[in-house]
């Protein structure tokens, strides 16, 4: 695959009960690229969200379920997700304001 550009890394915010709970603490949860690495999961949150600086990354990948349709078996897709973490002095990310 061609190399990733940084806003095709991010795909979309994960919001769950789970990730705005987290918000307080300064870590914003994102469905990313199955083939990014941390290191352009940063680099893609630093660039798309202005003043922000990523302190750490956590990510997860996540296999498709096994689904049935009748005698037919298929997978979902699979996913990756990430959990960032800004640092104290971090601007926070707009996207989640107000939610």
């Amino acid at each position: 695959m061609a190399a990733l550009k940084y806003y095709d890394v991010i795909l979309k915010p994960v919001i769950t009960e789970k990730s705005m709970a987290n918000m307080g603490e300064k870590k914003y949860t994102f469905l990313v690229h199955p083939e990014a690495n941390k290191v352009q999961i940063k680099e893609a949150v630093e660039r798309m969200f202005e003043g922000t600086k990523v302190e750490k990354v956590n990510t997860m990948n996540l296999i498709g379920k096994v689904k049935r349709r009748g005698i037919i078996y298929g997978r979902t897709a699979k996913r990756k997700k990430a959990i960032v973490k800004l640092t104290a002095d971090s601007k926070d990310i707009e996207l989640y304001t107000g939610l």
